[in-house]
């Protein structure tokens, strides 16, 4: 019987006025959203405003609307998964969404959490300008052509790696590897996550974490930094959460890890539909043991359409599992 995994995603799968659809359309994904705005006080509310304005101060890009917004609609799509009676077996969070899994799996108070993402991302504001870019290449076919502090940001796909770092030598190490005939493409970002040039940020990080309430897992999660279940001791290290901006982010191992324990449905719950895309690669999904559910549609504008297919989708995969 397959179990039900949540897949969080993060940077890179923000886009502009996303889940807002879903916010004026359900309630407990509105009430989620604010508990989050509220949270953060004046911030909150000026964050709620951009959010929602068709002619928003920051674009959604900006490591200020990013990164809060993906945590918090993260959270908010899996508290409407619970309120339908799902509950994960496991959770897997890309970037952020990890932080977000450490909510949910009862690791880290959700006001805490949202409070000490704020705080961090205004402190990345003044990050070295920077970002990320996808590559169509193994990692250790994309190592030759970095430099300085431009480097291998994550592991999405055995093709399919992430570069990143400062801008100009990341616009460098571009430039390389399309000379080499190799497919390169911007993820959504100014900042340059999971690359040494956040290393300054980690220390400061590190006391922040120190100061909330931290517990071991309640429910399993697969660490997108190890590649491994996440351990107790892990769990409860600050040493393991403050540096995560800046390490590489390992998701097919990841996913790997958590499909070896068995089969799943796989449901993508936050916006976008990048990690859908890189599950459906994987040989238990190809094959039709495990099998891959997104919440969101692949850009805004069908998100209540999309979420009703999904309930519909997870239904019939309960229906299976109970008849089977």
């Amino acid at each position: 019987m397959r179990s039900i995994a949540f897949l969080l995603p993060g940077q890179g799968s923000q886009s502009p006025g996303m889940a807002t659809r879903l916010y004026a359309h359900d309630e407990v994904f509105a009430a989620a959203m604010d508990e989050f705005f509220t949270a953060l006080g004046d911030s909150g509310r000026r964050l709620r405003a951009d959010w929602l304005s068709a002619d928003p101060d920051l674009p959604m890009d900006h490591v200020l609307r990013s990164q809060p917004l993906l945590f918090a609609v993260d959270h908010a799509y899996a508290r409407l998964l619970r309120s339908w009676g799902l509950a994960p077996a496991a959770l897997l969070g890309h970037s952020m969404g990890e932080v977000a899994a450490a909510v949910l799996a009862g690791i880290l108070d959700f006001t805490e959490a949202a409070r000490l993402v704020w705080w961090r991302c205004e402190r990345l504001v003044d990050a070295p300008a920077g970002g990320m870019l996808a590559v169509a290449a193994s990692a250790d076919a994309v190592r030759p052509h970095l430099r300085g502090q431009v480097v291998v940001g994550g592991v999405n796909a055995p093709k399919q790696t992430i570069v990143a770092g400062p801008r100009h030598t990341l616009d460098e190490v571009a430039r390389s590897l399309r000379a080499d005939g190799v497919t390169v493409a911007a993820v959504p970002s100014q900042t340059p996550f999971h690359s040494p040039a956040l290393d300054g940020s980690v220390p400061a990080a590190r006391e922040a974490f120190a100061r909330i309430t931290r517990r071991p897992p309640a429910v399993p999660v697969v660490s997108c930094y190890t590649g491994a279940p996440l351990s107790d001791a892990e769990a409860m290290d600050p040493d393991y959460w403050a540096p995560q901006p800046a390490r590489p982010v390992l998701f097919w191992p990841a996913l790997e890890t958590l499909l070896a324990s068995g089969d799943h449905v796989l449901v993508e719950t936050g916006p976008g539909q990048v990690l859908t895309r890189l599950a459906r690669r994987h040989p238990a999904v190809r094959a039709g043991r495990s099998r891959v559910v997104p919440l969101a549609p692949a850009r805004p504008g069908e998100e209540v359409a999309t979420l009703l297919a999904a309930r519909d989708a997870l239904a019939a995969a309960e229906a299976s599992a109970v008849g089977g």
